[in-house]
């Protein structure tokens, strides 16, 4: 099959499942936990503003979610949750 195909049928698959439609595609469900992202940005040692800056994300932003005003979701929460579980993470990757 080419890649052409390959990405078809994928992509056909993927219409078919989302119109509920029964499909032979694997479907994946990936948890991302919940995460605090004041004691994440803690356990770096970071400040705010360098904590923000090392992850993309303005400092408001940061700020919302470590006063829970808003969350993280989607990029953002998944690379939360690695440094979650690395805090040398962003530093190790930025050198």
């Amino acid at each position: 099959m080419s890649a052409y195909e390959s990405i078809r049928q994928g992509l056909n698959e993927a219409l078919e499942f989302a119109q509920g439609q029964q499909t032979d595609a694997r479907i994946h469900q990936v948890a991302v936990p919940v995460v605090d992202v004041a004691a994440i940005r803690a356990s770096t040692g970071l400040s705010q503003g360098a904590f923000a800056r090392s992850i993309g994300v303005a400092k408001g932003t940061l700020l919302n979610w470590e006063h829970g005003r808003r969350r993280p979701t989607g990029p953002a929460q998944v690379l939360l949750a690695m440094i979650a579980k690395k805090p040398s993470l962003v530093s190790d990757l930025l050198r």
